[in-house]
């Protein structure tokens, strides 16, 4: 086991990983921009390096200052959370190549399924059912037609180095393709430095579906079930739960079972997240994620399982992976993601909390790094908190987190929790009713307002 862990990151999944390598007894250096000397992750921490100023590029994005900062304290290993550099390959071979553990995957796995195109081709190989589309990359607007037509519009134009929505763009028709090459070519140029396209069916009304997957390494893959994160506004998610209700209890584990077989024969090592698009009873393959995901307490809260101990214990060399029946699911968990900003425009809302009141009680988790008196700072991701609550049923479930989000009080920034007080009231939510688009229709028709 590690003595002593980089924390490469800020925020509530810095504090997260913090707590994991406290029960380890691993020791903890904390790394922050100087926007952040202030924060709860730096506050607990046993050691802290300052390693730039507010821009992330400037500091968590600065793999030197990351480095010093491991070769000033001693850590053996870097665990990357998710975000920054927690998908970045060069950064773990970097860091083998000064002695210090990446905890997550291999670099070429990262590479591999950073590369939508290859990712994709890989999970057909593996066996993993993939959305229909181009082959590979796109070469010309021409070819990208033809395709098109072939598969039927509407069609999904995608960068092949593309996530959360960037590089993504929509032609319901000929007359709209040309357009929407030119957008996400551009797009996937600016945010990527690589402006690779691929085509993909564009589905109607699909739900999202991810799979947990956790590996040796060695060949031996388990998966911990599914999450459904439907609910999402500009491809980003809001509301996150598992089990799904789209989902019966042979689709989900056949479905788990195709993706822990394939996992084992890549030999994946830790975590990751193979992430599908649902529809008329059909898995297609949309991307896999080589890190924690923001969403990962869903799936603690219904097998027991602590990802990030089990992270860090795979890295370690130390850990046997349980078998898969081992894995027990229980109960119905639901995570709501708590953003500073506007509810209904989603407008960044930084700035000081004068008041800060968590809910508790039986079945609710609040992962957040905020207090009264923080100052949330302009310069990253607007998350602030994740409000997880699980039931027996979902329920149980819905009404342990109505009362839950009743409790929550957060004073001095606007936040999205008038949203969740909102959703967890409707009949669609209620129901199960809903697809990736149901949050978006949601809104543009005034639904906060009415």
């Amino acid at each position: 086991m590690f003595d002593k862990i980089l924390i490469a990151n800020r925020g509530e999944i810095a504090l997260r990983v913090l707590r994991a390598c406290k029960e380890l007894g691993i020791a903890t250096v904390a790394v922050h921009s100087t926007a952040d000397a202030e924060a709860m992750h730096v506050k607990l921490a046993d050691e802290s390096v300052c390693i730039g100023p507010p821009p992330a590029r400037e500091s968590y994005l600065n793999v030197p200052a990351l480095l010093a900062a491991c070769e000033i304290t001693g850590a053996e290993a870097v665990h990357p959370g998710y975000g920054f550099l927690s998908e970045n390959a060069r950064f773990a071979e970097i860091l083998a190549d000064h002695n210090v553990q990446f905890i997550g995957p291999s670099p070429e796995h990262i590479r591999l399924m950073g590369d939508k195109i290859e990712a994709k081709r890989t999970a057909a190989r593996l066996g993993i059912p993939v959305v229909p589309g181009s082959e590979g990359a796109v070469s010309s607007d021409a070819e990208a037609l033809k395709i098109a037509r072939k598969i039927g519009f509407p069609v999904l134009v995608k960068a092949a180095a593309g996530g959360g929505g960037r590089g993504m763009k929509l032609a319901e028709n000929e007359g709209a393709l040309g357009q929407a090459l030119a957008t996400a070519r551009a797009e996937a140029k600016a945010a990527f430095g690589y402006d690779t396209l691929y085509l993909e069916k564009y589905l109607v009304h699909p739900r999202h579906i991810e799979i947990q997957v956790l590996g040796d390494g060695n060949g031996h893959a388990i998966h911990l079930g599914e999450r459904d994160c439907s609910l999402q506004r500009r491809h980003q998610k809001v509301w996150e739960e598992s089990p799904s209700p789209a989902l019966n209890a042979e689709q989900r584990g056949k479905i788990g079972a195709t993706v822990a077989r394939a996992m084992g024969e890549l030999k994946y090592l830790g975590a990751g997240t193979v992430e599908f698009l649902y529809e008329n009873g059909e898995f297609y393959f949309i991307e896999m994620n080589t890190r924690l995901q923001v969403e990962h307490p869903v799936t603690e809260m219904i097998t027991g399982i602590d990802l990030v101990n089990e992270q860090i214990r795979i890295a370690a060399g130390g850990s046997r992976l349980p078998e898969q029946n081992d894995v027990v699911f229980a109960g119905h968990a639901i995570e709501c993601r708590i953003n500073a900003e506007n509810p209904q425009t989603f407008a960044p809302s930084p700035g000081r909390i004068s008041y800060y009141y968590a809910p508790g009680g039986l079945g609710v988790r609040v992962d957040s790094a905020v207090y009264q008196g923080y100052v949330i700072p302009p310069f990253y991701d607007s998350l602030i908190a994740k409000l997880i609550v699980v039931g027996k049923t979902r329920n149980e479930c819905l009404a342990r987190l109505k009362r839950a989000l009743h409790e929550y009080v957060i004073e001095g920034v606007e936040t999205t929790l008038p949203l969740f007080r909102t959703l967890v009231r409707n009949a669609d939510i209620v129901d199960g009713r809903y697809d990736i688009h149901w949050l978006e229709r949601f809104l543009e028709q005034g639904g906060l307002e009415k």
